[in-house]
């Protein structure tokens, strides 16, 4: 059977599989057996499979996922993350779009502490949108800001799904987390601009309201209390892997204890806070493991059927420059994002493009932030990012998923300009990681 009609059959058992509703995790389990069963020779090829999974779950690169999810679990549920929104509240004063503002600013903190883009839209939306709503605030400005932002979890380190990335690709974890800070921030800086400009044009979408002026001595006592602490994280997790001096596990690590330690001294670190935080942290990582359990096996059987090697070799001989290459796997992705979650995608897509990439010798590292922004955007797409469903989960009654769609479309473009300017200037992506 030819190459093609094996890739062919394999995308759309995996697509038919989505679409009845079987978890991503399985279907490429399901299909990743029987595609061994009738290619590596029966029992032989099962052997196989089981060694891959048992392969990749071993991985020591592996270990900064849990770790990072877990950092956020118990920032989260010690009630440190809203200590620090009400810090970051004190400072703002009486400007357009005062809570939205908020909203970014806090988003892009919490990032820093969190490596789930799902666990900061849930705490953002729970804590910010319902008093979003009592001000009058309208959907555009009560849920937009807030998406984008707790999207940034992905592209501010510790990213959970950074380290899935670097991982599935096979390159540095370390540099790929310091990459992403400037279009992190670039981001953030593009969300901030979008809800000022727009807030000044139609005041009606964010009314200004009557702020209690609190005096500056307790505005700078909050922030030494409840937001100077928090650099200790930032520098046990991005600090010591930029100067060296461990690695993103052995950051993690420290990051995990780190956080523990300040929920204990924030008196937020009870019994039943411990317990969620493990079992959330478990049930989330569980997950992922069984999906990259199966994306490795899949990278296999797409490399025996001899796909991965015509399709860099048809590609590369196409007369076209490999930027326009690059943009055109990212129209792939962001159409794909449409329908699918950012795991499917990159576990699809990577042992496609990789050797694409690496065949038309353009930096991995940048390709790899470029990627994983384009990931980001999956996860806030319509109809099915799994970030919009989480905000329809803590949104008051009344927001339907249509207003959700319609506040996440203009950061989606915010998004999508961050993307054109790493295209156009690789020097942002790529000058952080040459200093390590």
């Amino acid at each position: 059977m030819d190459w093609w009609l094996i890739l062919l059959i394999i995308i759309f058992s995996l697509l038919f599989l989505f679409a009845i509703g079987v978890p991503v995790a399985f279907s490429f389990l399901f299909v990743n057996m029987v595609a061994a069963y009738f290619l590596w020779g029966g029992h032989k090829g099962l052997d196989q499979v089981i060694l891959s999974v048992y392969g990749s779950v071993i991985n020591f690169t592996m270990l900064p996922i849990p770790l990072f999810v877990l950092m956020g679990e118990v920032m989260f549920r010690s009630g440190v993350a809203p200590r620090m929104i009400e810090t970051i509240d004190k400072w703002l004063g009486s400007i357009p779009g005062r809570l939205s503002l908020m909203a970014v600013m806090s988003g892009t903190v919490f990032s820093t502490l969190s490596g789930s883009s799902m666990a900061s839209t849930a705490m953002l939306g729970s804590v910010l949108v319902p008093e979003m709503e009592k001000r009058g605030y309208k959907k555009p400005m009560s849920l937009g800001p807030i998406l984008g932002s707790g999207g940034l979890a992905i592209m501010i380190p510790p990213s959970a799904l950074g380290v899935i990335l670097a991982s599935l690709a096979r390159f540095s974890v370390g540099k790929l987390l310091i990459a992403i800070i400037v279009p992190g921030f670039i981001m953030a800086a593009l969300y901030t601009a979008y809800v000022m400009i727009r807030c000044l044009l139609q005041p009606n979408l964010a009314p200004p309201y009557a702020v209690i002026n609190i005096p500056l001595s307790q505005k700078i006592f909050a922030s030494i209390r409840y937001i100077l602490p928090l650099g200790s994280i930032v520098f046990l997790v991005i600090g010591l892997i930029f100067l060296g001096v461990a690695t993103p596990t052995e950051s993690a690590a420290l990051g995990a204890l780190g956080c523990f330690v300040l929920a204990f001294l924030y008196r937020g670190l009870k019994w039943e806070v411990v317990k969620t935080t493990f079992v959330g942290t478990m049930r989330t990582t569980a997950m992922i493991f069984v999906i990259l359990s199966a994306s490795v096996a899949f990278s296999q059987i797409m490399a025996y059927t001899g796909a991965t090697t015509e399709i860099v070799e048809f590609i590369s001989r196409l007369p076209l420059p490999p930027l326009l290459l690059v943009i055109a796997m990212q129209v792939v992705m962001l159409f794909m994002g449409t329908f699918l979650e950012a795991m499917p995608i990159m576990m699809i897509t990577i042992p496609i493009f990789l050797p694409i990439i690496n065949a038309l010798n353009i930096d991995i590292i940048w390709f790899g932030v470029v990627m994983l922004l384009n990931m980001e955007m999956a996860m806030t797409s319509p109809p099915f990012g799994l970030s919009l469903f989480v905000m329809k989960g803590v949104s008051p009654p009344g927001v339907t998923m249509r207003d959700i769609y319609l506040a996440a479309i203009p950061f989606l473009l915010c998004d999508l300009i961050a993307m054109s300017l790493i295209m156009v200037f690789p020097s942002l992506v790529l000058w952080l990681p040459a200093l390590m």
